[in-house]
């Protein structure tokens, strides 16, 4: 479909790629990875013609559909947000022009022979408008908005009153409405709140549009993708399989290189343990200048390296009393627009809580309030006793000053620490030598996030309020925070929408919705799996047993209740065991076919391999009966994977209505 053949591409001086190649086929999913700056978008633009390469070469089909959503915000103008989503399908608004047309002109006394063709011609167009599915254009449209977030009010809304955010998601809707054969995604999921990506996340593995993607969501890469292609150090490696089967690649990988490297410079030592003991013997002069022509000769293995990395962890904070804070009868709004309504909230000692909810629901407000940047409406908010509270906001600048230096903004927060012990926490987070002495108005999103981070880790707080912290982070910078925020040992209030960040982090979820806030225990792939079905669920189990939401006063499960979600795991667990192990078996199946695909894939992007007849035929053959196999694979793997989600549905279901018989006896 696509592919690049020894491209090379700099920027001022910069590598930013070297002889990188790789190919996309129709139906792959590829995901593409690296630090900030390595040069991923850049190949999104050299793809789309918008950049050119240095050397090498870039092919694709002449009439080959492509959709691009940038990470640049967009702006659209004039319509409603429905009329721009619809827009996109060209072929069908072209043809409804002319079966317009058609209609006044069959109602004309025209000749026989003349309403004949057009009656042929309007015959052959609504076949065409069928096929394109002109018929049900406006539901599909209404259903991928409805699917992103928007309500059916939004839809009918001016599209220029929709915020950066929102309007990226109408440009995501209108590359889905499309459907091109490629579909390029630079950051999709920046802009998303769960429950959208979560759709997104579904609606792409079931599409069969071709799929390149920049993205640093873990769980997102390994639900979507088949394939990754790292780019570091300007090189660009593929590795078949998803974000998980990436990591154990990588590993073996560097072990290989590491392994390498060291029997190499064992080789060495031991040629010049030889040269010395013999450089002054004249009957070993000839093999010693042998030994030495040896090391001339060799190939040199250069020891691994990666990109500098920032690395950090919190220092033990002081000790604050049991309640860390607590929320009554708070409310806030703006204008005549209410946002939260008497809120209950009470955060301990040990608390760390994961903030989720849809876009616009409060997420950001609630925040902005426990952190003192927000006074409430009516209600109290009130301190514990030794409360220490550092805050990292979304909107970076609201607590950055623009014409300060990176410097000068740590040295604003961290109390008598001197010069030299700042510009050492600096280094840390990559602020090196001069980079110090940067205004803060240049810094880059990453570069804000880091200084944050670094200004939250002098302040020492034992309360940590984290709104969007890694949307600006690598996969690396977001690996590193994970791990920082695992060992801090205060409380934590946590917004994201990085599922793995949440899972590795939260031990409490709140849910904002419709101005109110409820809390289950628990990460988040316990609040997906047990408290949303219950949520969904139209009766309530009785409390002894129930899955609401806990009390803001932190009460524990009852050991009924513990054991009564115990024995419901293990009852879905052993349910669900022949259909997972099966779902294993096609995946270790597929990274199998895919790694061979690869294989063929390179060796059809070479030159020489056209030059024996023969053995091209022989890839072409095997790499179609490979791709209908693959498919083949792949289609039993969505079967069995529709089949594992309907058995969890239909086991919660069952536990819903044992409940409910319950109750009513009760």
């Amino acid at each position: 479909m696509i592919s690049f053949f020894n491209v090379s591409k700099s920027f001022a001086k910069q590598d930013l790629l070297a002889d990188c190649s790789f190919q996309v086929n129709a139906g792959e999913r590829v995901g593409i990875i690296g630090a900030n700056g390595s040069g991923k978008s850049t190949v999104f633009k050299l793809l789309l013609g918008l950049e050119h390469p240095d050397q090498g070469q870039i092919s694709r089909p002449k009439h080959l559909r492509l959709g691009y959503l940038p990470q640049d915000v967009l702006h659209f103008r004039g319509r409603t947000v429905l009329d721009q989503v619809m827009d996109v399908a060209e072929e069908v608004q072209t043809i409804e022009a002319e079966l317009s047309l058609l209609a006044d002109q069959l109602e004309l006394p025209l000749p026989e022979a003349e309403l004949t063709a057009a009656a042929q011609r309007q015959s052959r167009l609504l076949e065409e408008y069928h096929r394109l599915g002109g018929y049900d254009l406006a539901a599909r449209a209404r259903k991928v908005l409805a699917g992103l977030g928007f309500s059916e009010e939004d839809m009918e809304r001016p599209v220029e009153e929709m915020s950066g955010g929102w309007a990226m998601r109408v440009a995501l809707a209108r590359i889905l409405l499309a459907e091109p054969d490629l579909i390029l995604l630079d950051e999709p999921t920046n802009h998303l709140d769960l429950d959208s990506l979560v759709w997104l996340e579904e609606y792409l593995v079931r599409t069969t549009s071709s799929l390149m993607l920049v993205s640093h969501d873990r769980v997102f890469l390994d639900r979507v993708v088949h394939r990754l292609l790292e780019l570091e150090n300007g090189r660009l490696t593929s590795y078949p399989g998803n974000f998980q089967r990436y990591l154990k690649e990588k590993e073996k990988k560097l072990q290989s290189q590491w392994a390498a490297y060291r029997h190499q410079q064992e080789q060495i030592r031991q040629i010049k343990r030889f040269i010395d003991r013999n450089r002054a013997r004249k009957d070993r002069a000839k093999q010693v200048q042998g030994r030495l022509k040896m090391i001339d000769k060799m190939e040199l293995i250069a020891p691994p390296t990666s990109p500098d990395r920032f690395s950090f962890t919190f220092p033990p904070p002081s000790r604050a009393a049991k309640i860390v804070l607590e929320l009554k009868k708070v409310s806030k709004g703006y204008g005549d627009q209410p946002v939260v309504s008497d809120i209950d909230l009470t955060i301990q000692r040990g608390d760390r809580f994961a903030l989720i909810g849809p876009n616009g629901a409060g997420k950001t407000t609630l925040v902005r309030l426990m952190a003192g940047v927000l006074t409430p409406d009516s209600g109290q908010l009130l301190l514990g006793s030794g409360t220490s509270i550092a805050y990292f906001a979304q909107r970076q600048l609201e607590l950055l000053n623009p014409q300060q230096t990176v410097l000068e903004s740590l040295q604003s927060v961290a109390g008598d620490l001197g010069q030299g012990r700042l510009r050492n926490l600096l280094g840390g987070f990559l602020f090196r030598k001069d980079e110090v002495d940067k205004l803060v108005s240049v810094l880059s999103g990453g570069e804000r996030s880091r200084l944050l981070l670094c200004q939250i880790l002098v302040q020492q707080a034992n309360f940590l309020l984290l709104d969007e912290p890694n949307n600006h982070l690598d996969i690396q910078g977001r690996r590193v925070l994970e791990r920082a925020l695992e060992t801090y040992e205060g409380a934590i209030c946590l917004v994201s929408h990085d599922r793995h960040l949440i899972n590795g982090v939260a031990n409490k979820i709140l849910v904002i919705a419709n101005g109110r806030v409820d809390m289950f225990h628990g990460n988040y792939d316990d609040y997906q799996e047990i408290w949303k079905m219950r949520l969904q669920s139209p009766s309530p189990l009785p409390e002894t047993e129930s899955y609401r939401s806990e009390p803001s006063s932190g009460t524990k499960k009852s050991k009924e209740q513990k054991r009564l979600e115990a024995n419901w795991r293990n009852e879905l667990h052993r349910k669900k065991a022949p259909l997972t192990r099966r779902l294993e078996n096609l995946e270790q199946r597929i990274e199998k076919l895919t790694g061979r695909l690869d294989e063929l894939n390179h060796l059809l992007a070479q030159p020489d391999t056209y030059e024996n007849g023969g053995f091209f035929k022989e890839l072409h053959l095997e790499y179609h009966e490979l791709k209908r196999t693959l498919e083949a694979q792949n289609q039993e793997w969505e079967e069995a994977a529709l089949e594992l989600e309907a058995i969890e549905e239909s086991f919660w279901k069952d536990i819903s209505n044992s409940c409910d018989s319950v109750q009513k006896k009760r």
